[in-house]
């Protein structure tokens, strides 16, 4: 690479990474670069300033997370500069956390090797020749392939909330498959699965994003109801990753809770507008 990114250069200078060959991947969280260690590839992510980013470290996807230090938690309640600062390292931290929550959990996710400076070392996700693995929107797929893969993330997402956590994000474009599957990938907006009062239209939103990305494949999951279904069982406290699921869901018919219904608006109004913010700075 003929210029090294200025985040690289200090785990060059420490020899935490031998050499940084190229970028293989921008998002609107980060950019991911090819980089080698002790002879192996792996993954380099750098996150962008929040500025640059969409969730704009929304105070939606951090409720719930514990702050232990208390003086970090009021500096980053006041927005000071120092809280400011230690918001994007929580927000980074977050993102190691998940991951090694997640493959302890035997969810598929990349290994980390730790985060220093606002860059994540993690494992490269590779195909069966080797290569970098694709998206999965990237990937050609018939009606079997999809019906199996939109099985294995949705075993994945149940796994996921046993342990816990919900993506918060996911869709076509934050999965990676590699020559065994689905790999997830890209949780630093991670939700707190019991703490966070918005989780569960978050992850039924995440269950949704799956629904309609593999229903152009095999229209009967478009008839599917797997969030309402998954959370219902969940929040009975009998989910479990091997729980069978029918897809099928009958709605409580008792009035709609009010407070739930203005939360959803309100989340609606703050994404949009951290929509409208990203996009003004690319102007």
């Amino acid at each position: 690479m003929k210029k090294t990114p200025k985040s690289l250069k200090p785990l060059l200078e420490d020899g935490i990474i031998d050499k940084v060959i190229r970028p293989i991947m921008s998002g609107k969280e980060a950019k991911v670069y090819l980089v080698e260690v002790n002879d192996e590839y792996r993954c380099a992510k750098v996150y962008k300033d929040v500025h640059q980013r969409s969730f704009q470290n929304s105070s939606i996807y951090r409720e719930g997370r514990k702050e232990r230090n208390s003086r970090k938690a009021r500096a980053m309640a006041k927005r000071s500069n120092y809280g400011r600062k230690e918001e994007e390292n929580s927000w980074q931290n977050a993102e190691v956390h998940a991951l090694n929550r997640l493959a302890d959990a035997g969810v598929r996710v990349p290994i980390t090797y730790g985060c220093f400076d606002g860059v994540l070392l993690m494992d490269l996700v590779s195909d069966e020749h080797g290569n970098i693995a694709p998206r999965l929107s990237e990937v050609e797929m018939n009606a079997e392939i999809a019906a199996e893969f939109h099985q294995i993330l949705l075993t994945e997402l149940v796994r996921m909330l046993c342990a816990g956590l919900v993506h918060g994000d996911l869709s076509e474009y934050n999965i990676l498959v590699d020559e065994h599957g689905p790999v997830i990938i890209d949780l630093p907006q991670a939700v707190d699965a019991s703490a966070n009062n918005n989780a569960k239209m978050i992850f039924e939103r995440d269950v949704n994003n799956l629904r309609l990305f593999f229903g152009a494949h095999v229209p009967e999951i478009l008839e599917t109801q797997y969030g309402p279904e998954i959370w219902e069982i969940y929040e009975s406290g009998e989910l479990r990753p091997e729980t069978i699921l029918s897809g099928k869901f009958t709605a409580d018919e008792k009035l709609a809770n009010v407070d739930e219904v203005l939360e959803e608006i309100e989340v609606a109004r703050e994404e949009a507008e951290a929509a409208r913010l990203y996009a003004a700075s690319r102007a």
